[in-house]
This record gives C-alpha cells, sequence and structure tokens, in this order.
C-alpha cells in the first residue's frame, strides 16, 4: 500500500468507520476521521498518532463539512480518498415516519454524502487523482418492507455515485458504490437506528420486519473487520468496481432483485413498446 495516502473517513467512531480508521493507522497511512462524538471517535482509535486527525463534522452542515476538508489539507497536504461512511438505519412506513424524521435521514444519508463531496473534489480534481467511496447499503438495490425512508437513501447514494463516476473519470478520479448486507456492528443499536416513534397499529408486516431485524442484533454473519480490509483493498486496484456488494445475504438480495426485474419488464413489454409514435 502507498505510505502517503490521506484517507479522510465520515462516520469514524464506530463501526465500520471505526475499522477502517484503526486498519489504515496500522498500516502506516496518514486519516482524517469524522464524527459527532470527538470523545467516542477519539477513544476508539488505537494507537492515535500524528497520522491521524479527529474531527467533530456536522455533515449536514455545509460549512462544517467545508472547514473539516481544509483542516486535513492543511495539517497533511492532500486528499487522497474519501469514505463516505456515515450514516443511520430509520424505520416505518411512509406514513409513520414524520417529515422532520425523513428530512433529517436525508440530511445525514445523502445531503452530508454530497457535501463531502462537493467539498473534497476541488482538491482531487486539482491533483487529476483520487478514489471516492460511497457506503450506501444493499437496501438501496433491494429494499425490505418497513425500510422504505431507508431504502431511498441509500438508492440515492448508489444512484448518484453511478453519475459521479462518469462525471469526475476525466480528472483520474475513481468512484465506488459499496453496498454492504447485515455486519455485524453497532447499527441495529439504537445508537445507530432510528424507528417511527409513532408506529400505527395497522402496519402489521412492518413490525414484524422490524421485531426480526432487531432479534438479529448481534448474530450478522457480516465481519467489520473483513469489510473493511475489502474497501482498503479497492483503492490499490488500478480498475476497481463501481458497485461492490458485501456479504452473501446481499449478493443473494441483488440476484433475487435483478431476476424480479427481469421478469417484470419482460411481462409487461407490451405495453412498455406500445407507447411510441405509429409511423
Amino acid at each position: 500500500m502507498d505510505k502517503k495516502k490521506v484517507w479522510f473517513i465520515t462516520g469514524a467512531s464506530k463501526g465500520l468507520g471505526l475499522s477502517l480508521v484503526n486498519q489504515l493507522l496500522k498500516a502506516g497511512q496518514f486519516v482524517a476521521g469524522t464524527s459527532r462524538n470527538i470523545a467516542a471517535l477519539t477513544s476508539g482509535v488505537n494507537a492515535p498518532t500524528e497520522k491521524f486527525l479527529a474531527l467533530t463534522v456536522d455533515l449536514a452542515n455545509d460549512k462544517s463539512v467545508e472547514d473539516a476538508i481544509k483542516a486535513t489539507v492543511t495539517k497533511f497536504g492532500k486528499i487522497d480518498v474519501v469514505i463516505n461512511n456515515a450514516g443511520y438505519g430509520i424505520g416505518g412506513s411512509i406514513e409513520e415516519l414524520t417529515d422532520t424524521e425523513t428530512r433529517t435521514a436525508f440530511d445525514v444519508n445523502v445531503f452530508g454524502t454530497l457535501n463531502v463531496i462537493r467539498h473534497a473534489m476541488p482538491y482531487l480534481r486539482k491533483q487529476r487523482s483520487g478514489h471516492i467511496i460511497n457506503i450506501a447499503s444493499i437496501a438501496g438495490i433491494a429494499g425490505a418492507t418497513g425500510w422504505s425512508v431507508y431504502a431511498a437513501a441509500k438508492s440515492a447514494v448508489i444512484a448518484l455515485s453511478e453519475v459521479l463516476a462518469e462525471d469526475v473519470k476525466d480528472f483520474g478520479v475513481k468512484v465506488t458504490a459499496v453496498a454492504p448486507g447485515a455486519f455485524r456492528t453497532s447499527f441495529l443499536k439504537a445508537e445507530s437506528l432510528e424507528l417511527a416513534k409513532n408506529p400505527i397499529q395497522d402496519y402489521e408486516a412492518v413490525r414484524n420486519t422490524h421485531d426480526r431485524y432487531l432479534k438479529m442484533d448481534g448474530t450478522q454473519t457480516g465481519d467489520p473487520e473483513k469489510a473493511a480490509a475489502a474497501m482498503i483493498a479497492l483503492v490499490a486496484m488500478p480498475e476497481p468496481p463501481l458497485h461492490l456488494l458485501l456479504g452473501q445475504d446481499a449478493l443473494d438480495r441483488a440476484n433475487t432483485k435483478i431476476q424480479s426485474l427481469e421478469k417484470e419488464f419482460q411481462n409487461w413489454k407490451a405495453i412498455t413498446i406500445s407507447t411510441g409514435f405509429d409511423y
């Protein structure tokens, strides 16, 4: 691994973000990590050194993000890799979730990612190199009952990554959208998951799905250390993938979705192609 790379990682105080920080520092990399809880971030880092910069950042605040990017460049001289990892789960039907709950979820999961990209790209574009890794979710490809807003947010992250890759390829900047399945992190704990505060009794299927997911906490098959290592390995690849699924469950859900789409498109092909002008 190139010993001179500078990594900017959001949501670095726990889960995949913290695993990334610790593995990178162990490998001698330069790392700027962001969190809204600076104490949790600094306490979770195994061996903080001068190669680590801890930053308190509100990702929904454009100025806060801009200041963090500038602080990283001031300390390390550049940014090579951006990993937009910060985010949280939100569960509930669209009807159950308030406008505030929904917008806040998009602020962190989508607009926070956009803010980081907007302020990092001038540096990456100028140096004609870099890699942006956006952490989405398999839910952004194949959503599940009771997680409509979360699926919509993560689908947005995947979609913006796809077009971003086209927009920045002439500058030598790579983009990868990572879609993990279930990993044994704090994702299903209260600190990382918000459920509708005003559930509606009729949505029995939604409650059942939430109960099933919550019971998975601590038994997920995905190893976050292996996921972090896989993401780090992407940066050394001359042609990294635009999409990367992580976990057998993610692969299974994605394949099922693809097969379902193919079947539906073909079943309704007659109507689809009937809408053109007759010549």
